[in-house]
């Protein structure tokens, strides 16, 4: 069980305890056959978000006191859990333990609304996408394959034009390909996630479980990310390969650590139970350096050892000059549109899992997570391939970043969002709680920049590497 404080104030130890087993043993007592034992977590409040010990306040406490050891997803997400002096007894059956919370949270309409609206959005982009590529480019791909006179295509316009500069190196290559690794780490880390949590392995009964196999299954990754980063650094003619390797085993998920640690540090200050222990840090630390890092260098030699990945067409020594664009066809408008779409389809979903983190409720249905996820994946990619299309058709061949900025910029309407559901929906106050609201909602913001970037830029890439490969270059 959970409890919270009226108003962060504890109520006397005692005479709460006892009316609270007397109200239930009264009100049921039919149902009371088989003895419990009651076991309880922490106290926390609606104005803070900053939990305690059960105890902590003299609280209810049991003089045999026993601590079951907790995995790692609950010493994270900071559950203390002892034993109480009390016991219940109830004939609820096993199989029926979470009845009380599905009467009591009857969002399934909502969420079923929530996927229809979803559906709306990935129907009407693929229809926008089928039409592009079945009939637009069809006619483009034909028109320009019959062109036999160079003259004849000098009077073409339109992305056969800048097929020799399509796959032109990005600047900041490095950067990108790191971000592309730990995006590739992060999307199957997460697609593996919520696949187990819709078999029912992840159960809410097994608590602290969906965030021990995330982190898990994230130090077991490294490899992918180190491939991934590598190869893609190579087919953008990188030649720093040690820099690359490091980066990709240690920038996104030292930002996320250093992140991490200052929260701790001003849950530690407070005396809070959430400060994690000083031994899981360490333990931490040493999956991420004793396991992670070496994968991620395993990986990378695999991807430095491959080709570059071969391009349709081959490069011109001189770059085009690009035509000046309109304001729709400039980056930054496309870039903010991009990620209106994808957001779209997620904002009722992340209603429900903020009110999970922060308003204690109990979340429990990864069906309609899962199916959410996968229309995030078609709705990343469906949007930047139309906007790709879009700006090449404009002559405008900086596809790189933009592919994967368009998609990643859905982060910054959840961070928005979560700016909003800080001020309207929660009653914290108190300058910690604000800082840690924030702190760990940016620890969010950047797993979700990475993956839906990286989304987006692989579906790009193959958009773009089909549609040069069909025609004709001379």
């Amino acid at each position: 069980s959970q409890a919270r404080p009226p108003g962060g104030a504890a109520p006397p130890a005692s005479g709460f305890c006892k009316s609270l087993f007397s109200y239930f043993f009264s009100s049921c007592p039919s149902l009371f056959q088989s003895l419990i034992e009651l076991f309880v977590n922490r106290l926390d409040s609606v104005e803070s978000v900053l939990p305690y010990e059960y105890d902590a306040f003299d609280f209810c406490q049991d003089m045999e006191e026993k601590r079951p050891s907790e995995n790692l997803g609950q010493v994270l997400f900071g559950e203390r859990i002892a034993s109480s002096p009390y016991k219940e007894k109830n004939n609820i059956k096993w199989a029926s333990r979470w009845d009380y919370i599905l009467e009591s949270m009857p969002h399934t309409n909502i969420q079923w609304f929530s996927i229809m609206n979803s559906l709306v959005i990935v129907l009407f982009l693929s229809g926008m996408v089928a039409m592009i590529i079945l009939r637009t480019l069809h006619k483009d791909i034909a028109r320009y394959n019959q062109i036999d006179s160079s003259e004849d295509a000098q009077e073409e316009f339109g992305w056969k034009l800048v097929h020799g500069d399509v796959f032109r190196p990005p600047r900041k290559g490095m950067l990108l390909s790191v971000f592309l690794g730990q995006g590739t780490q992060i999307f199957i880390m997460t697609f593996i996630t919520l696949f187990l949590a819709c078999l029912g392995f992840l159960s809410p009964a097994n608590r602290g479980a969906l965030m021990t196999c995330a982190v898990v299954l994230w130090v077991l990754l490294g490899t992918p990310a180190g491939y991934v980063s590598a190869r893609m650094y190579k087919t953008f003619r990188g030649e720093k390969w040690k820099t690359n390797v490091l980066l990709t085993a240690l920038l996104c998920p030292g930002i996320v650590f250093a992140d991490f640690f200052i929260m701790n540090l001003i849950l530690w200050v407070k005396g809070s139970s959430a400060a994690i222990p000083f031994g899981t840090l360490v333990a931490i630390l040493a999956m991420w350096f004793g396991i992670s890092v070496p994968l991620t260098f395993v990986g990378a030699y695999f991807g430095f050892k491959e080709k570059p990945i071969e391009h349709p067409v081959r490069t011109n020594q001189i770059p085009r000059q690009i035509p000046e664009q309109s304001f729709f066809t400039k980056p930054l408008p496309g870039i903010i549109m991009g990620g209106i779409l994808p957001f779209g389809c997620i904002f009722i979903q992340l209603f429900f899992i903020l009110n999970s983190i922060w308003s204690h409720q109990m979340y429990y249905m990864f069906g309609f997570l899962f199916l959410v996820f996968i229309i995030l994946l078609i709705t990343c990619s469906e949007a930047t391939v139309l906007l790709c299309y879009f700006h090449l058709c404009a002559e405008d061949y900086h596809w790189w970043w933009r592919s994967f900025l368009t998609s990643s910029f859905t982060a910054v309407y959840l961070f928005i969002y979560a700016v909003h559901y800080f001020f309207s929906k929660l009653q914290i106050t108190g300058t910690a709680s604000t800082i840690l609201y924030f702190g760990y909602t940016m620890i969010m913001v950047l797993i979700f920049f990475l993956f839906t970037g990286t989304i987006g830029f692989f579906a790009c890439f193959w958009f773009v590497s089909k549609i040069y490969s069909v025609v004709k270059v001379d």
